[in-house]
């Protein structure tokens, strides 16, 4: 049978990391001789080689070649090309992982659409990943209709032949940005590149122990002669003009302007950052151009600018004041309707606790930067305004798996608004109100089970930060946080304020025990009573339209027994008849089964009631928290007064007392 994909992985000392990526393969949903594995041992010295060749004798269609250590990962991965018989080659790095269906869906993709290249979704685990690329798929993308240069990275399928085609091959020896220039050609040189953008594929992640090679600190030397190979591939395969100006801008963003921004810039020691600086500034002045400078945005062509011009003190006093910016967002409203729920929310810019404003002038709104005349008149003569688009400015809000780091957008309406802040400025604060339908927010699909984080993310003049949402919210906030009984089967879906800053996250499918406590605040005991032999409870739920009858109701007492009840459903008020036989004269804890399609049954949660019956079969319901009623207390027998002291015990008791007092005198 045909070779679909073949896996190259570049090993050197992964040491414990090595067995996610190993669990990863192991887990594919193509069969062992539908694709191949082949481990690049780069001279490691730990026990990573009798690993992979242990792992190799268990399974045929893993491989280990060994070679002598090569310094970094370019001749690793050529070796595993030339060893490669699949229709692709997909890289991955040895202290990553794929998700379980990634080669299949790959791979498939890639073949419906005849792609040299592929591209799975990404999640960075404790470090940063392309977010704007994997909005939607995209079947057809090139470097001029999709954000294609934001992912540079090696970890993606290529068709072999089209390598071949091309005799594109890593660049060897210990370096850096080898993988830029591998996939710029490839980009430019491609038929067709498809970008899979509803499967997540690869988690792309961060040692606990900080040793991740791209997050060494590098010699700027090297590095930026190393990134003026990749320039020089572009200038090969591309003519002058827009679209080399905006491929070349990806490099001044990312590679040099974001450097010098900041705390990026403000946390290094400053005789590297000066160096760091010159090198920079070397390639600003030696490659690009006003063409370039018009692809970034508003604040990193400011700092483009002080660059070439050479005002380095005046990037510096630039990172202070913009090391104080931050993303605040408050949650107005929250509130379910008919298995949807719906979030409202505000959001604006801060700088040094105060709100971020923008300058008036005539009809122009321009950015409020703390620039010297120097810098302002430098500028100016490279063209360069201060010009602020601020009605460009929008909002994001993400939902974000907490354990697999894959994350979704949601579909929102968003508007700004201008308050006046004197001296002719003005501050931007941007409203919006977002959809959560947790059957379709992963990406027409529903949520799975586990731990759900809101993350906020502000767009404006350049700058795009992330804040998390919910520990600054309105009064009514509160009534709306119900959990919800959606899909079907049906799964529970409990809006929470996390511990500590109190942020809005999502528990889905009952992953934690959260519902428990969370009822005592969702559900109001008062509101439970008992009418007859029937129970009424209000829930702390809110049930879809076509929800029926789901949840169960039991009453139970340790070592006595459990008592399920026939619950009917009327909104969120649930009624159930009490076995008033079996509960006489005892206290009895109230359950709710709540359905779970992880579980494929329900999950049994004590709510903040119990039931009391007394020995006459009455009963009633009271806050669990209340004590049990104690026993009245037995009568205590009153003492009998004692008798009075004889007349002649007193006088002489008053005797004894004079002649004792005369003696003292004397």
């Amino acid at each position: 049978m045909t070779v679909k994909v073949s896996v190259v992985i570049a090993v050197y000392n992964p040491g414990k990391y090595v067995e996610d990526c190993i669990t990863g393969l192991l887990r594919q949903s193509l069969t062992p001789d539908e694709f191949e594995v082949f481990f690049v041992d780069d001279g490691s010295t730990d026990e990573t080689p009798a690993r992979l060749d242990r792992l190799a004798a268990e399974h045929s269609h893993f491989h280990v070649i060994h070679q002598d250590a090569s310094g970094w990962s370019g001749r690793p991965r050529n070796t595993g090309i030339d060893a490669a018989r699949g229709e692709y080659v997909m890289f991955v790095d040895h202290d990553d992982w794929l998700g379980d269906e990634a080669l299949e869906r790959m791979y498939e993709y890639g073949k419906a659409n005849d792609a040299d290249v592929v591209i799975g979704k990404m999640a960075g685990i404790g470090r940063p990943v392309p977010q704007e690329l994997f909005r939607i798929n995209r079947p057809r993308a090139t470097v001029a209709n999709a954000p294609l240069m934001d992912s540079l990275t090696p970890h993606k399928m290529f068709r072999r032949e089209f390598l071949a085609e091309h005799d594109m091959r890593f660049k060897e020896g210990r370096r850096r940005l080898e993988d830029h220039v591998f996939v710029v050609e490839a980009y430019l040189r491609a038929k067709s590149v498809a970008v899979l953008g509803d499967y997540l594929c690869y988690y792309h992640i961060t040692r606990d122990d900080g040793s991740n090679a791209g997050f060494q600190r590098f010699d700027p030397v090297g590095y930026f002669n190393n990134l003026r190979e990749a320039l020089d591939v572009v200038e090969e395969l591309t003519e002058p003009g827009p679209l080399r100006d905006r491929m070349f801008s990806r490099w001044l963003r990312n590679e040099m302007v974001e450097r010098l921004r900041g705390n990026r810039l403000l946390k290094l020691p400053e005789d590297y950052a000066e160096e760091l600086y010159r090198e920079i500034r070397g390639v600003v002045v030696e490659r690009f151009g006003p063409g370039v400078f018009a692809h970034i945005a508003p604040t990193q062509r400011v700092v483009a600018g002080l660059i070439a011009a050479d005002l380095y003190q005046d990037i510096r006093e630039l990172a202070r004041w913009e090391a104080g910016i931050r993303p605040t967002g408050t949650l107005d409203s929250l509130a379910w309707e008919n298995g949807t729920l719906n979030i409202g929310f505000s959001a604006e810019y801060e700088v040094d606790g105060t709100p971020m404003t923008f300058r008036r002038d005539g009809e122009r709104d321009l950015l409020g930067l703390p620039l010297s005349d120097k810098a302002i008149e430098a500028l100016t003569g490279q063209g360069i305004t201060l010009d602020a688009p601020v009605d460009a400015s929008d909002v994001d809000l993400v939902v974000r798996h907490r354990e697999e780091a894959t994350q979704f957008y949601l579909p929102l309406d968003s508007e700004r608004h201008r308050a006046d802040a004197g001296d002719g400025s003005f501050r931007q604060r941007i409203t919006a109100r977002a959809v959560l339908d947790p059957e379709t927010a992963a990406g027409g699909t529903p949520l799975t089970r586990g731990i759900w984080d809101l993350h906020l993310r502000i767009k404006t003049c350049g700058w795009s930060k992330e804040t998390r949402l919910g520990a600054v919210r309105g009064e009514d906030v509160e009534a709306g946080r119900l959990a919800a009984l959606t899909g079907e089967p049906r799964r529970l879906v409990l809006p929470y304020w996390t511990d500590g800053p109190g942020n809005l996250s999502l528990d889905v499918d009952q992953h934690t025990d959260k519902l428990e406590r969370e009822a005592v605040a969702l559900m109001d005991p008062a509101v439970a009573v008992v009418d007859g032999s029937t129970v009424r409870l209000r829930l702390p739920l809110h049930l879809a339209a076509d929800a029926g009858d789901p949840v169960r109701l039991r009453f139970e007492r340790k070592n006595v027994g459990k008592y399920p009840a026939d619950a009917v459903l009327d909104g969120r008020t649930v009624s159930a008849p009490l076995p008033l036989e079996k509960l006489t004269g005892m206290r009895w804890a109230v359950r709710i089964g709540v359905p779970s399609a992880a579980r494929g049954q329900a999950k049994w949660t004590r709510l903040p009631v119990d039931v009391v019956v007394d020995a006459d079969g009455n009963a009633q319901v009271i806050d669990r928290h209340t004590p049990p009623a104690k026993p009245a207390p037995k009568p205590v027998p009153t003492k009998k007064p004692a008798p009075p002291r004889p007349l002649w015990r007193r006088a002489a008791g008053r005797l004894r007392r004079a002649l004792s007092n005369q003696q003292k005198k004397s």
